[in-house]
C-alpha cells in the first residue's frame, strides 16, 4: 500500500463507521475508497463488510446502556438477521452485483421516506411510541419478513440497511431512537458477520487493507455512537433523514447520470 493509500482507507473507514453508528451507509464511503485505491469490486465489497463488521463493536460498547431496553426484540429479529446475511453472502459469491446495485439508490430513498412517514403512520393505526413489546402482533411479524430482505441485501451489499431497520422498528412501535439505533446496530453486526465469515472462506479478504480499515471503523463506530447520545432525539432524526436523502442522491447520480 502507498504512503495516501493508508491514511485515505483509515479515514474512509472512521467516516464510515461513524455514519454506520448514526443511521448506516457507511459501505457507500468505504466500498469507493476501495475502488479508488484499484481493488477488484467484490474483493472490495467483502473486505469493506469485514472491516466494518468487526468495527461494530466499538459502536455495541457506545449504546451499550440502551441493550437491556432492547433484548425482547433480539430472540425475534437474530435468527432471521443470520440466516438472510448468509443467503446475501452466497449470492453475491455466485452472481455479479451490476443489476443489484441498480436497486440501492431506490431502497434507500424508499427507506428514508419510511422513516420521516412512521410517526404519521404510527398515530394512524394506533402504535405507542414505546420499546416494549405491541400489541399488533402482526406488524412484528410482517417486520420479521421485511428484516429478512434486509438481511439479504446486507449480506450481498449492505449501503444503507441502517436506515431500512430504523424504518421498519419504528412502524413496529420502538419510540426511542437511540435504543432503535442499539438493536440496528446489532442486528446490523450480525448480518455483516455470517456475511464477512463466508468471504474469509472463500478467500475474498484483502487482509492488509482489512486490517488498516478495521483500526478506523473502530473509531469511527465508537464516536459516532458516543456523540449521537449527546444530542437530542429529534437532532439524530434530522440526521438520519439528512444521511438517507443524501446517500440516494450520491446512488441515483452514480448509477443513472454518471454511467
Amino acid at each position: 500500500m502507498t504512503a495516501t493509500e493508508i491514511p485515505g482507507l483509515l479515514l474512509a473507514a472512521a467516516a464510515g463507521g461513524a455514519i454506520n453508528a448514526v443511521a448506516g451507509g457507511g459501505t457507500l464511503i468505504t466500498f469507493p475508497a476501495l475502488l479508488f485505491f484499484g481493488t477488484p469490486p467484490v474483493t472490495a465489497n467483502a473486505t469493506s463488510t469485514l472491516a466494518l463488521v468487526i468495527g461494530t463493536s466499538g459502536g455495541i460498547y457506545g449504546y451499550r446502556q440502551h441493550v437491556e431496553p432492547v433484548k425482547a426484540w433480539l430472540w425475534r429479529f437474530v435468527p432471521i438477521s443470520l440466516l438472510g446475511g448468509l443467503i446475501g453472502a452466497f449470492l453475491l459469491t455466485h452472481t455479479g452485483d451490476r443489476t443489484f446495485s441498480k436497486l440501492v439508490p431506490f431502497l434507500i430513498l424508499f427507506a428514508t421516506l419510511l422513516f420521516l412517514a412512521q410517526g404519521v403512520f404510527r398515530r394512524l393505526v394506533g402504535l405507542e411510541e414505546r420499546a416494549s413489546l405491541p400489541t399488533r402482533h402482526h406488524a412484528v411479524w410482517g417486520a420479521v419478513l421485511f428484516q429478512l430482505g434486509v438481511a439479504v441485501y446486507g449480506g450481498y451489499f449492505g449501503a444503507g440497511i441502517g436506515i431500512l431497520m430504523l424504518a421498519s422498528l419504528g412502524f413496529i412501535g420502538l419510540g426511542n431512537i437511540h435504543e432503535m439505533n442499539t438493536l440496528k446496530t446489532i442486528l446490523a453486526s450480525l448480518i455483516n458477520l455470517v456475511a464477512a465469515v463466508w468471504f474469509v472462506f472463500a478467500g475474498l479478504i484483502h487482509w492488509p487493507k482489512a486490517g488498516i480499515m478495521t483500526v478506523g471503523a473502530l473509531a469511527g463506530y465508537f464516536l459516532g455512537s458516543h456523540y449521537a447520545q449527546r444530542i437530542s432525539q429529534r437532532r439524530v432524526r434530522q440526521i438520519i433523514t439528512a444521511i438517507g436523502f443524501i446517500l440516494s442522491a450520491v446512488t441515483f447520480y452514480k448509477e443513472f447520470v454518471r454511467s
